[in-house]
């Protein structure tokens, strides 16, 4: 039996405002789950033309799998949103790409004809989950010199990774970080951010309810000069702050996937073509590296090359991640095709909700520029790994 692949199809995306993490933050006494069930009934309120029991699949990801995370959260999350009993879940983790491998694993179950749509997403409460709860690392990771210390922890690998590229100092970090906060901050002026929002019912002890509206973490107005003084907690006189740095948040995410015939059939939007991806390990003291082979792999599998990559959404975990991609590719750090509405720096990076916030701002800005006909969304990810999405756009004028 032959069998052709279909094509698969971004629908629609969207997310909560992020928050910051912690006791004071917008979402301290919000359980996750709610997070990503209130993107859920959002993406159906947007799309009343699908029929809820069209949904096949629901991909829900988690970096920290306990608690109000836990329990096979695709399933209980479908259920919470009301979606029909018929319809199952799944809960996946890839740390910080996890959201992303939802999109890529649904889209290549639709690709290949087990499912027609399907609802990918991520959240991550690191208020209620701090990174690393309740883990067990095998001692032989360091006994047998496995990987070095430092690959577990996050912030480390990012000091390595200036180590390893010298060049890459903290002068073009703090330089590239405060681009991405002034870079948000006229997008949110402008209204670029704020369509993909959903407004979530809060609540606290001190100011009793509340709705969160928008982003908690950008912190306009930042400096060169002011991020320069910024203490370096991984280590002394190092190179990455709280400045140059993605924060601790909290959020969710959730996209809708469809097979491009389903999509039309149903007179869904189409907001962009999925073209290939790629995932590959790397060593998990310089994590931070991971896009750079990742993207490789994927612009070699798909037969372009960087050149014809239009618009970047690149996730900015540290600042020097994102200088290392650019610089392996030739890009300056301040190409106006990478990250034009700001990044994680700037709004925050909620583990494994944030493959879907690059995902839902790169089709938005598909839709302006009719001139571009590639993107990449691209991240590095824990433990040593990097992953990277190739998309068209369907409004490219080349192609009418």
């Amino acid at each position: 039996m032959s069998r052709s692949l279909r094509e698969v199809v971004f629908v629609d995306g969207v997310r909560t405002p992020f928050g910051k993490a912690g006791p004071k933050g917008m979402y301290a006494q919000t359980r996750a789950d709610d997070l990503v069930v209130r993107c859920i009934r959002e993406l159906m309120r947007r799309n009343p033309q699908l029929p809820p029991d069209r949904v096949d699949e629901v991909a829900i990801a988690a970096t920290t799998q306990i608690g109000d995370q836990g329990l096979t959260i695709g399933r209980t999350a479908a259920l919470l949103a009301g979606l029909p009993k018929s319809v199952p879940g799944f809960a996946i983790d890839r740390m910080c790409a996890g959201a992303m491998t939802a999109v890529t694993t649904t889209a290549s179950g639709i690709a290949f004809g087990a499912y027609d749509v399907a609802i990918a997403g991520g959240v991550e409460h690191m208020g209620h989950h701090p990174m690393g709860e309740g883990v067990d690392p095998n001692p032989r990771f360091v006994s047998e010199k496995i990987v070095d210390s430092s690959a577990l922890v996050m912030g480390s690998t990012a000091e390595n990774l200036h180590d390893r590229y010298p060049h890459l100092t903290k002068q073009r970090a703090d330089a590239f970080a405060v681009g991405s906060q002034d870079k948000y901050a006229a997008a949110l002026a402008a209204g670029k951010i704020g369509p993909e929002l959903v407004p979530v019912a809060t609540r606290s002890a001190e100011q009793g309810w509340g709705l969160a509206t928008a982003d908690e973490p950008p912190r306009p107005g930042t400096t060169v000069e002011a991020l320069a003084d910024l203490r370096t907690p991984f280590r002394p006189h190092g190179h990455v702050t709280a400045g140059n740095a993605a924060g601790l948040n909290d959020g969710a995410t959730a996209s809708l996937l469809a097979a491009e015939d389903v999509a039309v059939e149903l007179g869904l939007p189409i907001g962009m073509r999925l073209v290939g991806f790629g995932f590959t390990g790397v060593e998990p003291e310089v994590m931070g590296i991971g896009p750079v082979p990742a993207t490789e792999k994927a612009l070699a599998r798909t037969g372009l090359t960087i050149d014809d990559i239009g618009l970047f959404e690149l996730n900015e975990a540290f600042a020097v991640q994102v200088l290392a991609f650019l610089d392996h590719f030739g890009i300056a750090d301040d190409d106006p095709r990478v990250n034009p509405w700001g990044g994680a720096i700037a709004v925050g990076h909620p583990l494994a909700s944030s493959g879907v916030r690059l995902m839902t701002q790169l089709s938005r800005q598909f839709a302006e520029r009719p001139d571009v006909r590639y993107g990449l969304t691209a991240m590095c990810i824990g433990i040593g790994m990097g992953g990277s999405v190739i998309w068209e756009n369907p409004a490219w004028e080349g192609a009418k």
